[in-house]
């Protein structure tokens, strides 16, 4: 009796034991098949820019946002941090290359490639459209390739537009008037150099940091496209606006390679289309708009003049040479080409 109660008690724990290896084995395939990024999981993004909510920037960060949304059946978020919430521009972008921000919109890369600052040269271009072409086209992908090294994957670009200088000591009529003005500029090598071949004493500083600096009369002025004045409110610590049109500033739009490798190519394509449309629909706002926002600013007390060009054009010509070694004197050359 008692060895026919053993032979029932091992034989019911052999049943176990298979059923057990049965679930295990089921548990790690549905382990094994689980993919963050699958069809069935649900995704994150941090999208981080450093506009304040009241710059077309950020209108293009919700409009993003909106598009992937729909588009993944809202399989896909998009969190939008803006006004330099997750840091200053190149803290973003590290962010990205580190794989602790998926994306940013920016225009501080050159800590990773300094080529990519090349389309800020003084008066390079007369017309943004001329800029676009050379930022979308084969100029522009090759310049910013190398960025990949640092897992940053460049998706396109948002109309930052021709930059423009305000102070609060006298309009900027000619080059002369810049002489010993203290300019804020972004953290960008290029700009520097514009400032300090004209006269003017450039302070790279972070974004966020700069309208007390202004009201502070830390710095005399500044230096941005015009959507940026208007949206910051810089009309209530300056009182000029001088519309010099010095240098073009795109803002590029990066992603982390690393996260976009765990996309499948569906989500890919709806990313990738998504920055496209919001691309268009950016650079089509910004046009569209400026014209508006100076007559806002002169409503607000604003002084707004047209400098005659040619004395900055002149003072900057020296920073070509400068950047040769940076940029290659073919990649400066090419771009000169194309503008003829």
């Amino acid at each position: 009796m008692k060895q026919s109660r053993k032979v029932i008690f091992l034989a019911l724990v052999s049943l176990m034991m298979v059923i057990l290896s049965a679930c295990g084995s089921s548990d790690k395939t549905s382990a094994d098949n689980k993919k963050p990024d699958s069809s069935g999981g649900e995704i994150t993004i941090k999208f981080a820019h450093s506009a304040v909510e009241a710059n077309s920037r950020h209108t293009a960060a919700i409009k993003f946002k909106e598009l992937v949304e729909e588009k993944s059946d809202g399989q896909i978020t998009v969190e939008v941090f803006p006004n330099e919430v997750l840091g200053s521009e190149p803290q973003m972008v590290e962010g990205v290359s580190f794989d602790d921000i998926q994306m940013v919109a920016a225009s501080t890369f050159a800590q990773y490639e300094p080529k990519v600052d090349v389309f800020g040269l003084p008066f390079l271009f007369e017309k943004n459209e001329q800029a676009w072409e050379a930022l979308d086209g084969p100029i522009g992908q090759k310049v910013f390739e190398p960025l990949l090294d640092d897992n940053l994957r460049i998706l396109g670009h948002l109309e930052n537009g021709f930059r423009n200088v305000t102070n609060s000591k006298k309009p900027i009529e000619t080059v002369e008037d810049l002489k010993g003005l203290k300019i804020r500029t972004p953290e960008m090598p290029i700009l520097v150099s514009i400032f300090k071949e004209l006269g003017a004493n450039p302070t790279p500083m972070a974004f966020g940091e700069l309208y007390m600096a202004l009201q502070q009369g830390t710095v005399d002025g500044q230096e941005n496209p015009v959507s940026n004045i208007h949206a910051s409110k810089f009309d209530e610590v300056q009182k000029y606006l001088s519309l010099t049109g010095h240098s073009y500033s795109p803002t590029t739009i990066a992603i982390s390679d690393k996260f976009w490798g765990t996309l499948t190519p569906d989500q890919q394509e709806i990313i990738s289309s998504s920055v496209k449309e919001v691309s268009k629909f950016h650079r089509e706002l910004v046009m569209n708009e400026e014209a508006n926002l100076i007559k806002e600013l002169e409503a607000k007390g604003m002084k707004v003049n047209t400098p005659d060009k040619a004395s900055f054009r002149k003072a900057s010509e020296s920073v070509y040479k400068e950047f040769e070694d940076v940029y290659g004197k073919e990649l400066i050359d090419s771009l000169l080409e194309a503008q003829k």
